[in-house]
């Protein structure tokens, strides 16, 4: 039974949920309220009745032209932007099921994602068409791309990021969004269930190699209504959509959640922070999830002082703890309170959150409604008292199926404990006296950049592909900014010369931004079990060792 001392006053612990389709979320948000804004752009204002006609246009030609059938994967390769919303919608109206791809992604790493989930069409940002186009004829056999600075308005004085104010694209074999959106296609009726699959998100693993999480409509419906209702977001919110959208969160509480209750979203394609204050002012944005390295940024603005925020009614956020000091001069300047969360892909976001009533600092909150979470000894799963650390287990309605094609890797992700079947975290952590969980660290081997997941086995795996490079341990390291950097520790081949600055300039043509290496360690050997493994805890405590003492 769980602790429900401080469970949000009057919210039933039981969520009852439509047994619809996602896309029958956004009919009857354009049923009810068609008038209402749905996406507001950098100055353009569109509608939810405009917003479902462009969606189901879409719809018609994906099946049409791009011979989208129900259960056919989609690659979704977008920034934030009014065409990601009526793509995904569009996709899932088809009968297809998103598979968002990170924008920050390379050629090889968006390869491996295509790939693996069987994906053969595409729809892009034309600033990525280099992860897109030579897969066209092999991988994939059509793509779509689109150009963002089609939907904002020319005469805005908003700051509008370059990639925004970049003109259309013309690509041979690529068809234009325009093209798509003006064709004569007709929509054909697909019977949609909540149990059919809709949104397969990547997770790299322990492997390397990138695993899609199969999720259902009814399992992202759980996620994004139920963060939703336990915080009490109110149904006319204002959110700033900053936070990518191809991530769970961004997608969940910046677009999912919205249109479920015929909301407003204000969307930023690219972060900035005077933008970020302006859209606060304009619209009266009234609810905002940032990570925390976002509120930095925006705290840290010359003139914050003249900036109108009074409408911010709940700013949530996760991926990384937020610092105590700045959670206070957050409440002190605006009183109101950061409210940390915790989910995962495989979750498709929410399971964990703090009551906005009673909000701990640091900790991940309590299980949102229908979520059962334990934390377990990790070898015997025993389960552990107060203040115990073990893994965390999760079980709910918001868990995905498992991992596409890989039924082994699904099989370890769960185990039972008590007859009932949870999902393993692969985090440690503890439940204080009052039923909050705590992340103290972590079993799974991953480093946390500003939120970013980073699995070191997939890094370690494109830097092999340097003829310098005979062996490579990536673990993570403390950094000020970021929470945690990326750390390569590298021997190098025999007969190869390569410096730390040359090896980081190519690891930024192999993957994406966030998972290149900050710094790179050459020696001459690596700690190896008796079995040959590389014992990369050992270097990880050692790099953890040698800051505390050089901190001291």
């Amino acid at each position: 039974m769980k602790n429900v001392t401080f469970w949000p006053p009057g919210l039933p612990q039981h969520l009852a949920l439509p047994r619809t389709s996602l896309y029958y979320n956004l009919e009857v948000s354009a049923t009810r309220y068609p008038d209402s804004i749905a996406i507001a752009y950098y100055g353009n204002d569109i509608t939810y009745a405009t917003l479902r006609r462009e969606v189901d246009t879409l719809a018609g030609f994906l099946q049409s032209s791009m011979g989208v059938t129900k259960g056919d994967r989609v690659a979704l390769f977008m920034q934030n932007s009014p065409q990601f919303v009526i793509a995904f919608y569009a996709i899932l109206r088809a009968g297809g099921v998103v598979v968002p791809v990170n924008t920050m992604n390379l050629l090889e790493e968006v390869r491996n994602i295509v790939g693996d989930s069987g994906a053969r069409v595409a729809i892009f940002g034309q600033e990525l068409a280099q992860g897109i186009l030579p897969l066209l004829g092999n991988e994939l056999t059509h793509a779509l791309a689109a150009c963002y600075g089609e939907y904002r308005a020319v005469a805005s004085d908003l700051p509008v990021p370059e990639v925004v104010a970049a003109p259309r694209v013309a690509f041979d074999g690529v068809v234009g969004w325009q093209e798509a959106m003006t064709a004569d296609a007709k929509l054909e009726p697909v019977t949609v269930v909540a149990d059919d699959l809709s949104v397969i998100p990547y997770t790299s693993g322990t492997t390397g190699t990138p695993k899609g999480c199969m999720h259902t409509h009814a399992s992202v419906m759980h996620a994004a209504v139920g963060s939703a209702e336990f915080s009490r977001i109110p149904k006319d919110q204002v959110c700033l959509a900053a936070l990518p959208m191809f991530h769970v969160t961004g997608l969940q509480l910046g677009v999912n959640a919205v249109i479920f209750g015929g909301a407003t979203m204000v969307i930023m394609t690219r972060w900035d922070r005077r933008c970020a204050a302006m859209l606060i002012e304009r619209y009266r944005v009234s609810t905002w999830t940032a990570i925390p390295t976002m509120l930095f940024d925006f705290l840290a603005q010359p003139d914050l002082d003249r900036v109108d925020v009074s409408s911010l009614k709940l700013l949530t956020g996760g991926g990384a703890a937020m610092p105590k000091a700045v959670a206070e001069k957050i409440h002190a300047l605006w009183g109101i309170p950061y409210i940390e969360g915790y989910g995962l892909s495989e979750t498709i976001a929410t399971t964990h959150t703090n009551p906005a009533h009673h909000p701990k600092s640091q900790c991940l909150g309590v299980p949102i409604q229908d979520t059962d979470s334990i934390v377990v000894d990790p070898e015997s799963l025993r389960v552990l008292a107060e203040g115990e650390v073990g893994e965390i287990l999760i079980r709910g309605p918001q868990v995905f199926l498992g991992y596409w094609n890989k039924p082994e890797a699904t099989e370890a992700a769960f185990c039972v404990v008590d007859g009932m079947r949870y999902f393993r975290s692969g985090d440690l952590g503890y439940v204080d006296e009052d039923g909050y969980f705590f992340l103290v660290d972590r079993l799974k081997r991953m480093i946390n950049a500003s939120g970013y997941k980073v699995w070191p086995a997939e890094v370690e795996s494109l830097l092999y592909a340097h003829p310098a490079v005979q062996e490579a341990c990536v673990i993570g390291f403390r950094d000020a900014q970021r929470g945690e950097g990326v750390k390569a520790v590298i021997v190098p081949r025999a007969g190869q010369e390569v410096d730390a600055a040359t090896l980081i300039v190519w690891a930024r043509q192999h993957m994406a931004a966030y998972k290149v290496p900050q710094a790179v360690e050459f020696v001459e050997r690596l700690p190896k079990s008796g079995t040959g493994k590389i014992m990369w805890r050992e270097l990880q405590e050692r790099e953890f060792a040698d800051a505390t003492s050089t901190a001291g």
